[in-house]
């Protein structure tokens, strides 16, 4: 069986998940997690890759944090300029 290969786009949203984990594991969890943390984990991660992220590959993104103890417990993205944030909790 052939190993599929990923899009761009779902290897963005593990990096989203993976730079979720290092913060919820540097916070400790709970925790509320805004774009600016997450640009400074991965500066490639912009505030549109992120909400498409969210809402395009939300399995994958649940399935990383599953790995780890953490559940995606609350997006909110209030729009341009406004703020967006993402709250991590355990499992």
């Amino acid at each position: 069986m052939a190993l599929k290969a990923k899009s761009a786009s779902e290897t963005k949203a593990a990096d989203l998940a993976s730079a979720l984990v290092r913060i919820a594991d540097r916070e400790g969890a709970p925790c509320r997690i805004g774009v600016g943390q997450l640009r400074q984990s991965n500066p490639r991660l912009t505030p549109l890759a992120i909400g498409q992220m969210v809402r395009k590959h939300h399995d994958i993104i649940e399935a990383i944090l599953a790995e780890r103890g953490y559940t995606l417990a609350d997006y909110s993205d209030q729009g341009p300029g406004r703020g967006m944030e993402i709250e991590i909790a355990v499992n």
